[in-house]
């Protein structure tokens, strides 16, 4: 008596398909796609938000390049004087 049987699923689906109808539930269900495809959307948007602000440098930083490329320059010229 605790459990449901197959029957007892039976008839709650068939009260869910009269109350609701179907069109019904698949609307539903379709927003709910749409809610989950536009969730996934603004992940993939911060995540590539993210990776931007962790490539770019910040201001008041120099980029790793040019930290490099500064003593390269001293060094050329003073070998020119």
């Amino acid at each position: 008596m605790g459990s449901m049987s197959l029957t007892h699923w039976i008839i709650v689906a068939i009260v869910v398909l009269i109350l609701f109808g179907r069109g019904r539930i698949s609307e539903t269900m379709g927003e709910f796609g749409k809610g989950l495809r536009s969730f996934k959307d603004g992940m993939s948007e911060k995540d590539d938000a993210d990776a931007a602000k962790r490539t770019a440098p910040q201001i008041g930083q120099t980029a790793p390049d040019a930290d490099k490329a500064t003593p390269l320059a001293a060094d050329k010229a003073n070998t020119e004087r």
